[in-house]
């Protein structure tokens, strides 16, 4: 099963050790599915994490060390086919592009409703919650 992972799940999982983001990422790397990345999220989840409140938290290197160990264990996936603009949020298209050109099943997010009416995409949406159900809760 191949996944892309929303900023924010990630965001929530570094904010916060409660909770199924951080329970989702606190078991990487897992045997049961494979996380893609691009180059654009990955700049994303770079641009996201340094700033704000996780800098309270986590020194500069310790969230780019974070991001280097996550980037280690995706899959790389470069993006042929643009679809823009499809969604009103163009980063949310970023995502909606690396799954489908990734073949991704699952789109875990936070944000489920940036993404009605996209029936037509295998990419389905779910919560960090719903993912770790479909694996039985065994993350």
């Amino acid at each position: 099963m191949r996944i892309v992972i929303d900023t924010n799940v990630l965001y929530s999982a570094l904010r916060s050790k409660r909770g199924a983001s951080y329970r989702l990422i606190s078991q990487l790397p897992c045997n049961t599915f494979q996380i893609m990345l691009s180059v654009p999220l990955y700049m994303e989840y770079q641009e996201v994490l340094l700033k704000g409140k996780l800098s309270e938290r986590y020194s500069k290197q310790e969230i780019l060390g974070f991001l280097r160990y996550f980037c280690k264990i995706c899959i790389h996936q470069e993006i042929f086919y643009l679809w823009r603009p499809l969604l009103k949020d163009q980063k949310d298209d970023m995502l909606l592009e690396l799954a489908v050109a990734g073949d991704c099943d699952y789109i875990v997010t936070h944000n489920i409703k940036h993404f009605k009416g996209l029936e037509q995409f295998k990419p389905k949406p779910i919560t960090p919650k719903e993912f770790i159900g479909l694996q039985g809760g065994s993350l």
